[in-house]
């Protein structure tokens, strides 16, 4: 499970590695090193969207290649992605 800040197991982050895994790996990578989608890892989330409300913006509405999330994930399941890449990944 992933850690929080704090040490302890964080519950929104293993929802946000669950979704990652199935819904961004297949592009982006298990790691998120990339592929058919952009890297994620090492901080490339982070330099890309340095406010996570434009990173939010982009997993609820798509662009580009990247389908819009918001029909089939809450709110709060794209926060826990969002964070997982940010925090776990990145």
């Amino acid at each position: 499970m992933p850690l929080g800040d704090d040490g302890l197991p964080d519950a929104e982050l293993s929802e946000g590695r669950e979704i990652y895994s199935s819904r961004c790996a297949r592009c982006h990578g298990s790691s998120g090193g990339g592929g058919t989608g952009p890297k994620l890892a090492d901080g490339a989330v982070v330099a890309a969207y340095p406010d996570i409300a434009d990173q939010l913006e982009i997993i609820s509405d798509g662009k580009n290649g990247m389908p819009s999330f918001a029909g089939s994930l809450s709110e709060s399941q794209i926060e826990a992605v969002a964070r997982y890449s940010r925090e776990v990944l990145g």
